[in-house]
């Protein structure tokens, strides 16, 4: 994250899914999907911090990330809790 002087607020954020399968669908056709995601996101970042947000998003495959204590631990989860599949 950055803050432009103008006030804008850029993000940088990456969406990590464990198959290439999830990425196409989080991507969708044409990229409709992710662009319906971001847009929805930036509008919420937007309104929690009272000030206009620019919101570039990547999508990328790290195979099995959820059993790896490295990568949980790098993507802010705490090694300490329970995580069970939804």
């Amino acid at each position: 994250m950055s803050e432009r002087p103008s006030g804008i607020i850029d993000i940088e954020a990456t969406i990590i899914c464990e198959k290439d399968s999830h990425k196409g669908i989080i991507i969708g056709k044409g990229g409709a999907m992710l662009k319906k995601i971001g847009s929805q996101a930036r509008r919420e970042i937007e309104t929690m911090m009272e000030t206009r947000v620019n919101l570039q998003l990547w999508v990328k495959v790290r195979k099995e990330w959820r059993d790896s204590e490295i990568l949980l631990k790098n993507y802010g989860y705490d090694a300490g809790e329970k995580y069970r599949e939804r």
